[in-house]
């Protein structure tokens, strides 16, 4: 007697996907997830399956995230979001949100949000109690800080500097009281003009340019702000640059001209109190005299 191991299944519709078979349920509400930044591999077992079980996926750019997509094998509704039709889409994505939808958000690579659209979608759907749930991954953020060999206990993220030298430089002033490293996206043709603005406003530094995170010629350049100024002189640097500047290497006692122009500068971003006790702590003046200082400005 032979035994009949076959199963009753239900016939699959013709054109019809496994889909089902290989998407995880998902609560309603928006997913932040991050996708490789260079190497395709650095996706997350828990992003596939977001991106596979999604009502609808949003992405900066839908031709650079169909990529990703055919390589898993995902076929999920996908729509472009991005800094120049935000505000056309919010609309939309919140009546989906709203209704009960799962929506997925992607950038071009890496994670979304940091220097990538999305800030306002996230904002809206906390406002209208939507759940958020971010899921971690690449950030080539946090892979050039490990790769930097800069202290990473504490550190600041500025996204790219204007591309203007007295823009930046005004920029870079307020900087220069942060005791922590600094952490810049750059591209090759300005690198070497940034790094010199650094140079001037940062004083002494160790500092680190990475570049091609995760690829196939990633690289980096380490020493002083002269040693990598020279190294760029030599050959400039092409791709996606992430540029750290490690946190100041002494402090010396500053004159009464350079806190006068610290407080005039952090003043109205962060108030009397707080521009006090960190223009106290960069320059050796006593919290007191910082405050008194700045409220003669006031």
């Amino acid at each position: 007697m032979t035994q009949n191991n076959t199963k009753s299944e239900a016939p699959h519709k013709q054109g019809e996907t496994d889909k089902e078979e290989n998407s995880v349920a998902l609560q309603p509400g928006l997913y932040i997830v991050a996708t490789p930044i260079g190497n395709i591999r650095d996706i997350t077992l828990r992003a596939l399956d977001a991106l596979r079980s999604a009502d609808l996926i949003l992405a900066e750019d839908t031709r650079n995230s169909k990529k990703i997509l055919i390589v898993y094998d995902i076929n999920s509704s996908l729509l472009s979001y991005h800094e120049h039709n935000a505000e056309k889409r919010l609309p939309f994505v919140l009546k989906q949100l709203r209704s009960g939808k799962s929506v997925v958000l992607i950038s071009d690579a890496g994670t979304p949000l940091i220097s990538d659209p999305g800030f306002k979608l996230t904002r809206a759907a906390l406002q209208n109690n939507i759940d958020v749930f971010p899921l971690p991954g690449a950030s080539a953020v946090l892979a050039g800080l490990v790769k930097s060999g800069l202290p990473s206990d504490r550190f600041m993220f500025a996204g790219f500097l204007p591309s203007k030298s007295a823009a930046r430089k005004t920029i870079l002033k307020s900087f220069k009281l942060i005791n922590a490293t600094l952490i810049f996206f750059e591209t090759g043709p300005r690198v070497l003009s940034c790094l010199e603005d650094m140079r001037d406003e940062l004083g002494d530094r160790d500092v680190a340019l990475v570049r091609e995170l995760t690829k196939k010629y990633e690289d980096g350049i380490y020493g002083s702000f002269s040693d990598v100024i020279n190294n760029v002189n030599e050959a400039q640097p092409r791709g996606e640059i992430v540029l750290l500047a490690g946190p100041p290497k002494t402090k010396q006692m500053w004159n009464k001209d350079d806190v006068l122009s610290a407080l005039k500068i952090q003043l109205p971003e962060l108030g009397l109190k707080k521009a006090s006790n960190e223009i106290s702590e960069a320059s050796g003046w006593a919290k007191r005299d910082v405050y008194q200082m700045g409220l003669s400005l006031k």
